[in-house]
């Protein structure tokens, strides 16, 4: 038989192929799919089905793109929506997939009609659940994404779905979540790739309340959503085209940027040095690590976007991660990089820098610059805070850029000067500002008679 987890770094997102005399079955499928045909077909097998486990909201499912590719009927959750492809899984549905058993098992609480998917080995014995955005390693799923005035009754539905439908499972059986550590669907996932449901009930400090009224307690918080979310959920009631039916990024010349880009998002996804020695005016930077993690904070789907990167490898993983996201409309990037623009004698913005070291002198010394620290809380908690910055967590950054001062110079500060990076890149790009990306973040830091601020126990 086959089982495999296919991973989408970046949006940690877990997909599963399994299968078993010369059938398949594919959960929650990504946009790019061909991966899971051409390792089907490896294994002789042919993907008959499809399952959903909850309408997503962070990524672009490739149900559509998939049952196109194979022929195969789709089966998707959340029954209550109005879903424009598929039928509509039921409680208890059952599907005999090559002599392997998969059995639905409704459990709401982060969707209304969120299912979680029972797999039977060949043997018929209980094997593993794949429960979507239900449990998590370490964490459980969020309750707020549907309606956020609901949190307390999501919540306590989905208590009752792990504690009364997954956990009585049995303790040996694997756990196989939608999501990884770094998703934006759970607030605390930890980096366990493997787990079982021993382990989550042993371990998992979401489970560890006392009854039902401290579970909610704990589990009903409105986080922080991404704009791009409520994109995602029109997409995926809709059924988007697969990633491969999206035409590649065109190579413009420089001149050609030029022109179109009076219209459209720039993304320079070079190194941050790079991007600071010398960048196309309004370019926003993101090192193509953090693509995933915020562009969908910073860009919208309403202009074209445009690439300035360095290879035209890098243009076709950089795509692809943005396609995942619902960002179709990357429609070309800077043919030669940054050197075609230089050779062609256009404008040119650079962005200035300074060493921590250098920041810690001035403080020494005592003077009091203005310091924009874009960590996030549990950074300043663990690793300590510069006393008198003023903290804002990049993804609030574009909601919040009125209260950054625009009569004094900004020194935007971060962990290692990646997030500084595309945080003054974006107050660039606003206009106004008077921006310096402090580079090497916290671990430069060494002043001392300013020491770090550490969180009170």
């Amino acid at each position: 038989m086959l089982f495999e987890r296919i991973e989408s770094t970046g949006l940690a997102h877990y997909s599963y192929l399994l299968g078993a005399s010369g059938e398949a079955v594919v959960i929650d499928p990504r946009r790019d799919v061909e991966e899971y045909v051409r390792r089907a077909q490896k294994e002789g097998l042919r993907v008959t089905h499809i399952l959903e486990t909850h309408r997503n909201e962070d990524y672009v499912v490739g149900s559509v793109a998939l049952a196109e590719r194979t022929g195969a009927r789709i089966w998707h959750a959340d029954a209550q929506l109005a879903y424009e492809y598929g039928e509509a899984v039921h409680d208890e549905q059952v599907w005999n997939i090559g002599g392997l058993r998969l059995e639905a098992i409704h459990t709401p609480g982060h969707t209304p009609g969120s299912m979680s998917y029972l797999l039977h080995d060949l043997t018929g014995a209980p094997w593993m659940v794949f429960c979507g955005d239900v449990l998590f390693a370490g964490d459980v799923g969020r309750v707020d994404l549907v309606d956020p005035a609901r949190v307390k009754e999501t919540a306590a539905d989905l208590y009752q779905s792990i504690f009364e439908r997954i956990l009585p499972l049995g303790d040996e059986l694997l756990l196989c979540p939608a999501h990884g550590s770094g998703s934006a669907c759970g607030s605390s996932i930890v980096d366990r790739p493997w787990t079982t449901l021993g382990m989550e009930r042993r371990h998992n400090p979401r489970l560890a309340h006392a009854g039902k009224d401290a579970f909610v307690a704990h589990a009903a918080k409105v986080l922080e959503r991404p704009p791009y979310f409520r994109r995602m959920e029109r997409m995926n009631l809709m059924g988007a085209a697969g990633a491969e039916m999206v035409p590649l990024a065109a190579p413009l010349q420089a001149d050609e940027m030029a022109e179109v880009m009076r219209e459209a998002w720039v993304l320079d996804v070079r190194p941050s040095l790079a991007f600071a020695a010398g960048h196309v005016p309004g370019a926003l930077s993101i090192w193509p690590g953090g693509v995933s993690s915020f562009a969908g904070w910073f860009l919208d789907n309403d202009r074209p976007l445009l690439l300035v990167t360095t290879s035209d490898e890098v243009v076709e993983s950089v795509q692809v991660e943005l396609l995942r996201m619902g960002f179709d409309r990357l429609t070309g990037y800077l043919a030669e990089g940054m050197l075609s623009w230089l050779t062609d004698g256009l404008y040119v913005e650079r962005l200035p820098t300074m060493t921590v070291h250098e920041l810690c002198r001035q403080l020494d010394d005592g003077q009091t610059p203005y310091i924009l620290d874009v960590r996030s809380d549990e950074e300043l908690a663990t690793d300590g805070a510069i006393p008198g910055a003023q903290h804002i967590h990049i993804t609030q950054v574009p909601e919040r850029s009125e209260e950054i001062p625009n009569d004094r110079e900004v020194l935007v500060f971060c962990g290692t000067g990646l997030r500084s990076t595309t945080v003054a890149s974006y107050l660039q790009y606003l206009g106004g500002y008077s921006v310096n990306v402090l580079l090497g973040g916290l671990a430069g830091w060494d002043s001392v008679s300013c020491p770090l601020e550490m969180a009170s126990a």
